[in-house]
């Protein structure tokens, strides 16, 4: 277990920039990066039992890749990030949410009961 482990640690220890900003591609006259958020974790344990008194070892581990947009660099040179609008609706749904669910309890507790 402990040299899978190991292995799986030294395999994931360069991940990181790399993951999150992709090479640079030319598309219609741009030059673009595309950029993401990278998240990802691993875990394992173990028993100091032995297999054949119930004890045992175990891991795991995931991730996710979001896409937040890319940099594009015009042909004058000029270089701008440009988002994923998919991307950014989703992460503002929770935030209108909380919002809206705000505002109906300061009307409520404002509002006189009839």
């Amino acid at each position: 277990m402990s040299e899978s482990f190991s292995s799986l640690v030294d395999t994931f220890k360069n991940v990181g920039v790399s993951r999150a900003y992709g090479p640079a591609m030319n598309i219609a006259g741009e030059e673009v990066i595309p950029v993401a958020v990278v998240s990802f974790g691993f875990g394992g344990g173990s028993s100091t039992e032995d297999a054949q008194t119930g004890g045992g070892s175990g891991g795991g581990g995931g991730g996710f890749v979001m896409p937040l947009g890319v940099y594009a660099k015009s042909p004058e040179g000029h270089m701008t990030f440009r988002p994923n609008t998919v991307v950014v609706l989703v992460a503002l749904a929770p935030l209108v949410l909380a919002v809206g669910v705000s505002i109906r309890g300061i009307l409520r507790t404002v509002r006189p009961r009839r």
